[in-house]
């Protein structure tokens, strides 16, 4: 397995891009200007004519242990013995039924993992997990992420090849008998306050907790934060506990309705359950970055090297720790060491088991990780 990164700033690629035939796969993620130019999109293309290349927009990309705004980061893979598939679906034109088309779209046999970009202003992201589940074979590693715009909250957009637009699942396949993927999901946050029952609420919307309006309610504890609402829910998630059938969840807002006084999440809801606010442990948040990179670790093996390292986390993380982010990116690298590749960027929620053998799930406020490194024949 083969990497190489580059990150487009300035008008330039830094490194410049070398044209390669031997490239599979290219992971592209980045701001949503630089990434509707054709001329750089095209330009990928033909250095790199045999690859699909994905990707989407972010509230930060990740390459190595830096973080940066409105820039490509390029990650092209070269495997020596796996094979990818790659399938889009648009949202627009069923959007019930999307996640459905996008599974049925991969060959089941021998697929090993599974790696998701969706749109996150469109998705219930819980019902796009849930299908991939029931869906994909049983054993089948799924993680990925929800696109990000920022802190705009206004359209999120993801291309594969030619295709650009919002509204879209992307589903990655790998494929491969010496083809090894691991996982970490970890948060890192405090409960305070009361638990208050979620008195109505469908799917992914919220509309009271104690028969109370969930927004006005939400207003309140945040106070002066309230006036930069959607934005500032980051800061507050809400931690869902009390379904038997489910472990508890961290969920966090996508969007508000002032007319209804309700919140959009970007997961399930449950009525029923019980919703209590949550804050940041700064230091809590840079160890659960590095648990998760535990997690990913194969215990297998003594040593990993020559593999990329897909980070995937909270746009809330990055509002909290600001100066202080890259710090879990670097708790990540000492976990696995300078032999390997990272990227990733900040997403809109987060997609992964939480334990290895565990179902796939959408979290919210958490690092997520993705390792993949091939093993010599």
């Amino acid at each position: 397995m083969i990497t190489s990164q580059h990150i487009y700033q300035d008008e330039h690629w830094a490194p410049k891009i070398e044209a390669n035939h031997n490239v599979q796969l290219v992971l592209l993620f980045g701001g949503r200007k630089l990434a509707a130019d054709q001329a750089i999109r095209s330009h990928i293309a033909s250095q790199y004519p045999s690859a699909e290349i994905i990707g989407c927009t972010t509230a930060g990309e990740i390459l190595d242990v830096q973080v940066y705004d409105e820039s490509l980061c390029l990650t092209a893979i070269e495997f020596s013995s796996s094979e990818v598939e790659v399938h889009t679906v648009d949202i627009n034109n069923d959007p019930e039924n999307a996640p459905k088309e996008l599974a049925n779209h991969f060959q089941k046999e021998g697929l090993k993992s599974f790696f998701v970009l969706s749109d996150g202003q469109m998705i219930n992201g819980t019902d796009l997990t849930n299908t991939l589940q029931d869906i994909l074979p049983e054993g089948t590693v799924i993680t990925g992420g929800l696109a990000g715009d920022g802190t705009n909250f206004s359209e999120t957009i993801l291309w594969h090849n030619s295709d650009y637009g919002s509204g879209k699942i992307i589903g990655c396949g790998f494929y491969g008998e010496h083809l090894r993927v691991n996982h970490g999901s970890m948060g890192g946050w405090d409960p305070f306050g009361p638990k208050r029952r979620i008195t109505k609420s469908q799917d992914n919307i919220l509309y009271s907790l104690d028969d109370k309006p969930a927004l006005d309610l939400y207003k309140t504890y945040l106070g002066e934060h309230a006036k930069d609402l959607p934005a500032s829910a980051l800061l507050f998630p809400l931690l869902i506990t009390g379904n038997q059938d489910k472990p508890e969840v961290i969920r966090t807002i996508l969007n508000i309705n002032k007319d209804d006084h309700s919140m959009i999440f970007a997961g399930d809801i449950p009525e029923g359950c019980y919703a209590q606010l949550m804050k940041a442990n700064f230091d809590r948040l840079i160890d659960g970055a590095e648990i998760a990179a535990k997690n990913a670790i194969d215990s297998n093996l003594t040593e990993v090297q020559n593999g990329l390292v897909i980070m995937i986390s909270c746009v809330g993380r990055r509002l909290l720790l600001k100066q202080r982010t890259e710090e879990e990116l670097e708790a990540v690298k000492e976990v696995f060491g300078e032999s390997n590749r990272y990227t990733g960027f900040y997403s809109y929620g987060e997609i992964s088991p939480l334990i290895k053998g565990g179902k796939c799930g959408l979290h919210n406020q958490t690092m997520t990780i993705t390792s993949l490194f091939e093993i010599d024949e």
